[in-house]
Formats: C-alpha cells, structure tokens, sequence
C-alpha cells in the first residue's frame, strides 16, 4: 500500500475539499468538452461552448454542416481538427441512441476500447468521458498528475498505462473518488503545482520532496 499517495489524497482533500467536477449540464456535453479541451486552456472552451447557444446536443452537432461546426468551436482552437473528432464521436455515439443509460450497461473495458478507436481520442480523452460523462471508475491521468506524482515522489511510473494503473491498484474501483482525486489533482496544479511551482503556502509543503524543483531527503 503506498501510503505516500494515499496521505496526498487525504492533505488535498482536507485542503480544496470536494471538487464537484465536471462542470457541464449533460454527459454529452461532458464529450464535447474533452475533445474541445485537447491543447488548449478550459477558458477557451468555455467560450466555443457558449457558442452553440443552447444548442449543444448530439443531434443538433450530427446536423450541423462541418464549416459551421468549425465557426462554433473556432475559440477552442484546432477547430479544424476538432470538428472532425466532435463529428466521429457523436457517430459513435448514434449506436446508443445517444442515451448514456444504455451505453453504461456495457463493460468499461468495450466502451472504452471504443472510444479509442474513434478518430481523436486517446486515452486521457477517453478516460476523461469514461469518468466524467458516464460515471466508469477509470482514473485520468495527465501532465498535471506525473508532475505531481514527480515531485511528490509518488513512484507510479513514467508513462500514461503506468501510472494510470497503479492509481487504480491503490483505491478500489470508485467513480466519485477518482472523480474527486483528479479533480483535486488539476486544482492544486493550478494553484501551486505549477511549472514554476509556488511553494510558499502550499498544503503539501511539508511532506513534499520536491523532485525536480529541490531534492530534499525523506528522512
């Protein structure tokens, strides 16, 4: 058991408290902003969403002509690119008549082996709308949590598999935890994890070994 993660699960939640994430009002909408968030910063996306007016549904994005669908999500940048992920997606999501009840009746694994297939994504996308659109215990892993895990020396490996499963050795299958923990995760990024960290005040001061920053002993 690797207390070390467990105990920067326990400081970050005492510190930040619950995250609440993701911030969207249905799962589709969850979709659309992983694709749309690929390379870019949430502001941006914020704003591309804002632009559907009201009208962001798998139906409406299914009928709307490409270069339109390209205006629309122009602030997210790559609209190019992201307008042929967005279309590939939501065609993949016709065969569950858009309903995300009927698609979690299925194994984690079959959608998530899915959605890799589809143009676009990878597997922090996919895990991403695994986690956050449809509630599937599959933790996500980015640059924000090897960063962590790094000066934290949290050894849970170098590469996305690596870490991605060694997070889910230490806590048993949980949705909402690994909701939270990730969130919990990118917020403390923001806030002082960051490529210049900012030490001073952090909740992790104390316990953190600050690899790659400061070497400082565990002992």
């Amino acid at each position: 058991m690797d207390n070390r993660l467990i105990k920067l699960y326990e400081l970050l939640l005492s510190y930040y408290g619950e995250q609440e994430w993701w911030p969207a009002n249905s799962p589709y909408e969850v979709m659309v902003g992983a694709i749309l968030t690929q390379n870019t910063a949430w502001g941006n996306v914020e704003m591309a969403i804002a632009r559907f007016e009201g009208n962001l549904n798998p139906e409406f994005v299914r009928d709307l002509e490409m270069e339109a669908l390209k205006e629309i999500i122009r602030p997210s940048g790559f609209f190019n690119q992201k307008a042929v992920y967005l279309k590939s997606l939501t065609s993949w999501y016709s065969q569950y008549n858009y309903d995300a009840s009927i698609l979690r009746q299925e194994p984690m694994e079959k959608i998530r082996n899915e959605l890799l297939g589809v143009k676009g994504i990878g597997p922090e996308t996919a895990d991403s709308i695994l986690l956050y659109a449809f509630n599937f215990p599959s933790f996500v892993v980015d640059t924000y949590t090897m960063r962590l895990c790094e000066r934290y020396s949290v050894c849970a490996g170098k590469n996305y598999n690596a870490v991605k499963q060694y997070f889910e050795q230490i806590f048993e299958p949980d949705a909402a935890l690994y909701n939270n923990f990730h969130a919990l995760i990118v917020t403390h990024a923001k806030t002082h994890c960051r490529k210049t960290p900012v030490c001073a005040g952090c909740p992790l001061e104390e316990t953190c070994v600050r690899v790659g920053v400061e070497r400082v002993s565990l002992t």
